[in-house]
């Protein structure tokens, strides 16, 4: 996940944006970026594919001491004759673990554009064909615990039981489950249904632009996605082995 930040003097204060996926890299990434920065209360636009359950859940965990606002979009710098103008497209996708930094926020925000899309955590070295894959019983230990770690985190930020519910009924071989709005008003995800206004000390974005967004970045060892419409995926996570955790699989293909 890459983090940067977006300034939109004098119109607000600014937000982070962050892209990609959660690697075990991330936390630290993060830390690095937030170094002589003052982003207590900042906004964190999200726009990831989801990754590591672990290191989602110290991500997190690191947000939420900051007390940031949390929304879903991608950052879009738009060049003119009067300079640079910065707003944000609610076109973007947060998926599998990426909701879960979503609840992370104080306040969060998703607008009607968004894609917020769950499933269960697996094994992802057999995710692919997950049916006729075979699982010792230290793979089943590292799932259920760290779906034990998940409703912990789940709980401590806010979120409801649902949240879990819907994400465990989904199996690796089924699409991708989307949330509705009444859904991220049940599982918590969504915590305020405006925007406030450009200038406020608490503006999550200045602008969301109903604008389709070419090229979303997903990571930096995956092709750019040049198809706007939501696509369907097939896939769900994976484990990095006894040491390491499940982490989840980029939702589309």
């Amino acid at each position: 996940m890459k983090f940067s930040w977006v300034g939109c003097q004098p119109n607000c204060q600014g937000w982070v944006s962050a892209v990609g996926i959660v690697t075990a890299d991330s936390p630290r990434d993060f830390d690095e970026f937030a170094h002589g920065r003052q982003l207590s209360g900042a906004t964190m636009v999200l726009d990831s594919s989801g990754g590591s359950v672990n290191d989602s859940i110290e991500l997190g965990r690191r947000f939420r001491e900051l007390g940031m606002l949390t929304t879903v979009g991608v950052s879009v710098l738009t060049h003119s004759a009067r300079g640079v103008r910065a707003n944000v497209s609610p076109e973007a996708y947060c998926e599998s673990m990426c909701v879960f930094l979503l609840l992370s926020g104080k306040l969060r925000y998703v607008p009607e554009q968004a894609h917020v899309r769950v499933h269960q955590i697996w094994m992802g070295d057999r995710a692919d064909d997950a049916r006729a894959a075979t699982y010792s019983a230290d793979d089943l230990m590292i799932v259920e615990r760290d779906i034990g770690r998940l409703a912990k985190y789940t709980f401590d930020m806010g979120g409801a039981g649902d949240l879990l519910l819907l994400s465990l009924n989904v199996p690796p071989w089924e699409d991708l489950h989307e949330l509705s709005r009444e859904e991220l008003r049940l599982t918590n995800l969504v915590t305020t249904g405006m925007v406030n206004q450009p200038g406020s000390p608490n503006a999550a974005v200045v602008e969301l632009t109903p604008k389709r967004v070419q090229g979303r970045f997903v990571s930096s060892a995956v092709a750019t996605e040049t198809n706007p419409q939501p696509a369907k995926s097939t896939k769900s996570a994976e484990a990095m082995g006894r040491t390491g955790g499940v982490t989840a699989r980029p939702g589309r293909e």
